[in-house]
Order: C-alpha cells, then structure tokens, then sequence
C-alpha cells in the first residue's frame, strides 16, 4: 500500500453527485486497493451542513484507504496540494434565465477555481468538470489557470460515451463489453454527436447490426437527451451514473485506458478533426503513462462532419459570449 496519500477535492460535495462520488473514492473505487487517499469537500456556505453529514459518513464508513476528509468553503484551502480535483459544482439554469446569464453566474464560479488551482494545486493536479456547461466551464476554469498546462483540464462526456454504449447495447441484445469504437463528439449538450460509424460490436461494425436509420435518428436524439428522460421518470437529475463516469474518466486518465480502443473526452482542443484550437470539445481519446492523446487518422464522412461542426458552433457561441462579458482571460 502506498504510503503518501493523494489528495482528492469535491465541489459541490454536498450535492446529489457529490455524494454518489465521495464513498466510491473513499472505497478506493478511482486510485484502486493499495492507494490511500485524502478527501477535501468544497461547498458554499449554504451547503455546508449536507457535505458535513457526508463527512459524518465517510468517518462512519470506516474506510482502510480513508486518511482524512475535511469541509471547506474557500477554494484555496480545499485545492492545497490536490492531486485530483472533480468540479461537480456549477449555477443550474432556472426557469426565464437566458444562457449567457447562466453562463455569466457560472464564470464567477470557475473563474476563481481556476485560479485557486493554479496557485494551490499541486503541479501534476488533473481537473475533471462536471458541473454543467461542463465543457465552457472547463475553459472558463483553464482560462484561468495561466501556470498549468491546458491539457490538466477537461470535462465529462465519458457519462455521455457510457449512456452511448448502454443504450446500443440495448438495441442490439448484447452485454456492453463486446462494444468498443463509439465517440462522443463536441459538446456536452442536445447537439453533442454519438457517432457509431467507427463503432463495433463483437467485432462487426455496428451499422452493419443495427438499422442505420436509428442509428443517424432515435439514437442520437437518446444518448443526447438521456438526461432529461431521467429527470422526467424519477423527478431528479442523473446522480449516480455521472459519479461512475467521473471516476471511469479519471481511473482512465490516470492509469490509462484499457486494451486498444478509446472513449470519449472533452479536451483543450489543439486542432484535431479541424476543431478550432482552444475551445474544449469532446475528442475520441486514449490516456498513455497519464497523459490524454486524441485518437489520429479516424475517416469523418459528410454526415459526421455537419455533425460535428453544428456543436463545435454552439461550443464557439458559449466561448464568444464568456469572452464578450470580459470573463475569459488571456
């Protein structure tokens, strides 16, 4: 067992997410059975009591790899040396507020944290953002974090490439192992693209086992609008299945991805797939010695590309209009 515990931070720790992630990490469900960890929990003010509860618990729970979980509401004090920072914490969108209202409320958030990580993180910190707009609070969070390197940044669409493999699964009748290929392209949103066309099951092309116009129809609008088909049968938002995407996204990252195949990523774009650079997208990616490599040479067909393009678009818009309020530096 490792001796030098690595240092997690939760925002939002006392939200339904927080709390469907916290016990996982403490059971060793990321970092694995020989590595102990130290929890930080981030709440506002008004959240505190909840994530004291959970803290309460996670004592309780009395896990062997648990070395400490402290609450926090400053940023700086809950970011001190972290290793791994999950920044599940965002404004939701209320009824009558306009996007760039949300979108405003949020920079004020990840702006901050941001640069709380970049003065107080330690130097090898991998920032996952799960709060949405996941993907333009990841930038507005990077943006703010001049001293790291814009690849410690991303956000979730692994919950996405799950609900995509799940949901193929499904349609076809097979156990969800015998698929591998899918991506989730651009942004974590309704206009996000789950492309099958380079997607096999038991390796045969998907397309050539399902029916190709459920495929370019029914299945994106699923996988994309999966949320609120959640929401409208239990009355609340997906809690645990984007806890599990969390920890999937960084055990990958952080240990690699498992035998040849890829998932679903949103990174700090450097041009592939002729993605603007600097807006962050969701790429097929491979993690090799902890380190995020988009998957290169993939063929994208007409079809693909207008999809791809159309939520590449909106990812400008959100981008455009943070920078439009003076709210994204450099």
């Amino acid at each position: 067992m490792s001796t030098s515990p690595v240092t997690i931070a939760v925002s939002g720790a006392g939200g339904n997410i927080g709390y469907a992630l916290l016990f996982r990490l403490a059971a060793g469900d990321l970092l694995g059975p020989d590595t102990r960890v130290r929890l930080r929990l981030l709440e506002v003010p008004a959240g505190v009591p909840a994530a004291e509860g959970t803290r309460l618990e996670l004592i309780d729970g009395a896990y062997p790899l648990l070395v400490e979980s402290t609450v926090h509401t400053d940023p700086a004090e809950a970011f001190a040396d972290a290793n791994i920072v999950f920044l599940v914490g965002a404004k939701p969108r209320t009824a009558g507020m306009e996007r760039a209202d949300l979108l405003e409320a949020n920079a004020g958030i990840f702006g901050p944290q941001g640069r709380a990580i970049n003065d107080h993180a330690a130097p090898d910190v991998r920032v996952i953002v799960v709060g949405n707009p996941a993907n333009t609070n990841a930038l507005i969070a990077q943006r703010n974090a001049p001293d790291l390197p814009p690849e410690r940044f991303t956000a979730l669409t692994r919950l996405d490439h799950n609900r995509a493999i799940g949901i193929l699964a499904h349609q076809a009748g097979v156990p969800v192992d015998t698929i591998s290929g899918i991506t989730v392209w651009g942004n974590h949103s309704p206009t996000q693209y789950p492309d099958l066309s380079h997607a096999s099951i038991r390796s045969v092309p998907a397309l050539a086992v399902v029916d190709a116009d459920w495929a370019s129809t029914a299945y994106i609008e699923r996988v994309a609008k999966r949320g609120a088909e959640i929401i409208a049968a239990r009355g609340l938002s997906s809690a645990a299945s984007a806890a599990s995407a969390a920890i999937d996204h960084m055990r990958d990252w952080v240990l690699g991805t498992p035998g040849d195949s890829w998932t679903s990523v949103a990174l700090v774009s450097t041009g592939a797939y002729d993605v603007p650079a600097g807006i962050v997208s969701s790429f097929p990616a491979r993690s090799v010695e902890g380190r995020w490599h988009v998957v290169a040479g993939l063929s994208i067909d007409g079809f693909s590309r207008t999809r791809i393009d159309a939520s590449v678009a909106e990812l400008i818009a959100e981008r455009d209009a943070v920078a439009a309020l003076g709210l994204l530096p450099g």
